[in-house]
């Protein structure tokens, strides 16, 4: 039977009926306030100086972050009240009566919560309303598997909430049709040449916010720019409905594909109002399944979209629980070296390869890159290079503009840097220039050459990757995936060479 109920089991006493409702920055939906348990119930929002300004986050994610509160506080008007303040903890005491939440995104948070409720500050612990799927749900998915296949997952959560399936099976007959998905960029095209992503219009919240941003002694990176993403539920709504109706169809084709004068591609810009509480996951996926039933959007496309946030979202969000606190300091291929300051300042002008310089420049510029330049660019230079794990999945929760503490570390530390040992991933993701040359037009405009490893335009990804190879022989010549690579590594009449070039290279 399909699943459709958002509404989360109830976990509270009898004393917190009317206790106000305390909302975190990435909760601010009417799927979390506006239900019947709530209904006129006093929302408190808090700007705690020490939360916001502990960790060096992209200034754009900031302003975000701020911009989404206040502007629910704007919208609710007197419901709410909206205190800045050094700490939560000043925060709620202000308040004067317990107050109610709803389970917080991150194990510090939640062990904040739970000594305030300790401590008599709060009342009573909601479970969380922004996903699809309970925590025990998943548990009882899961069982006491310790490895896991998204596409397991992937089906069940189709088959749960009844979503591209026709009577028993999917539609189409294909539960995954990625492999219409990997298309790379038309040649000789500079963009996809699709609709321009919807962008909100700034109001006086975000010039305030702009403002109090210059005057802050908070540490911070990046550029300021204009606000590009939905912070409040009506941008959300007005965001989904113009992706669905002008971009979901040629979504899938080049969902793998990057072109350095087209940033956003395709892709939804979905992932911040998902991710601060404002465009619910269930929304996101009914609005592209009737694209696809009214014939507007390919099924491909669909299925596509609906894999990454029904299956790859929710499957994240439930791995950051299930592995649990130390899972950040995982860290199986011993990957010692530290982030370089040209990586962590997002200094673009100083790096020389193309794809790299270009990534850094998005993240600098926008806070934002899609999956692609994550995963084969940014992370795969990491890999590569030995940076750690711990200071990488940090960085990425920081820079990014739909980065949280639940966010990356399946993404950063498992699927990319293969740091636990092969939880997340069967292989690691690491690859040379070649695949970089087939899915962007980065390569002919570089300065380094795919097709060499050795010598002045030696790719520093093509080399890199041998290097990387060499550095692990042992666990690739293992793994029937990457036993290939090693065999075809001994054959490098070059190899001495390589390694030595690598070892010295200070240019990427």
């Amino acid at each position: 039977m399909a699943s459709t109920s958002r509404t989360p089991e109830r976990r509270s006493g009898p004393d917190d009926d009317r206790a106000p409702l305390w909302l975190f920055a990435d909760q601010l939906g009417p799927h979390v306030w506006d239900t019947d348990e709530h209904a006129g119930r006093e929302i408190v929002l808090v700007e705690s100086a020490r939360a916001l300004g502990r960790r060096r986050h992209h200034r754009q994610k900031l302003h975000l972050v701020l911009s989404g509160m206040r502007h629910l506080a704007d919208e609710l008007g007197d419901r709410v009240t909206l205190l800045r303040t050094e700490s939560y903890r000043e925060a709620l005491e202000r308040i004067g009566r317990p107050v109610v939440v709803h389970q917080p995104t991150s194990f510090p948070a939640s062990d904040m919560v739970r000594r305030f409720r300790t401590e008599g500050l709060v009342a009573g612990i909601r479970p969380t309303p922004t996903f699809a799927l309970s925590k025990e749900e998943f548990d009882d998915w899961a069982g006491d598997r310790d490895t896991f296949r998204m596409e397991e997952f992937y089906r069940a959560q189709r088959e749960r909430f009844d979503v591209l399936v026709d009577g028993d099976g999917p539609v189409g007959g294909t539960w995954n049709l990625d492999r219409e998905n990997r298309e790379h960029p038309p040649k000789g095209a500079t963009t996809l040449g699709v609709t321009p992503p919807w962008q909100p219009s700034e109001d006086g919240i975000d010039e305030q916010v702009r403002a109090e941003l210059d005057a802050t002694p908070w540490p911070m990176t990046g550029s300021d720019g204009p606000r590009r993403f939905a912070v409040t539920h009506r941008e959300a709504t007005t965001a989904l409905q113009h992706f669905v109706r002008h971009r979901l169809d040629p979504f899938g084709p080049y969902e793998d594909a990057v072109l350095a004068g087209d940033w956003a591609m395709a892709h939804s810009l979905l992932s911040v109002p998902m991710n601060l509480g404002v465009l619910h996951p269930l929304d996101a996926v009914r609005a592209a399944e009737r694209a696809y039933r009214d014939g507007t959007a390919r099924l491909a496309s669909v299925e596509g979209f609906v894999r990454q946030v029904l299956g790859w979202r929710e499957y994240v969000w439930q791995l950051y629980w299930r592995f649990g606190r130390g899972y950040t300091r995982r860290n199986q291929l011993r990957a010692r070296s530290p982030l370089p300051d040209w990586w962590a300042d997002l200094d673009a002008d100083a790096v020389t390869a193309r794809c790299l310089s270009s990534a850094l420049a998005d993240v600098r510029d926008r806070g934002w890159t899609h999956h692609i330049q994550r995963l084969m660019i940014l992370g795969n230079h990491a890999l590569q290079r030995g940076y750690r794990p711990a200071e990488l999945n940090e960085w990425f929760a920081t820079r990014f503009v739909d980065g949280f503490a639940w966010v990356m570390p399946a993404n950063v530390i498992g699927m990319s840097q293969h740091a636990d040992g092969g939880r997340m991933a069967t292989k690691p993701y690491s690859s040379g220039g070649a695949y970089i040359d087939r899915m962007t037009d980065f390569c002919g405009g570089c300065a380094f050459d795919p097709k060499v490893r050795v010598g002045e335009n030696a790719c520093p990804y093509t080399a890199g990757y041998w290097q990387f190879v060499h550095r692990h022989r042992d666990l690739m010549a293992a793994n029937n995936r990457t036993a290939r690579a090693v065999a075809t590594m001994d054959r490098l009449k070059d190899l001495d060479d390589l390694l030595e070039q690598e070892s010295a290279r200070e240019q990427y």
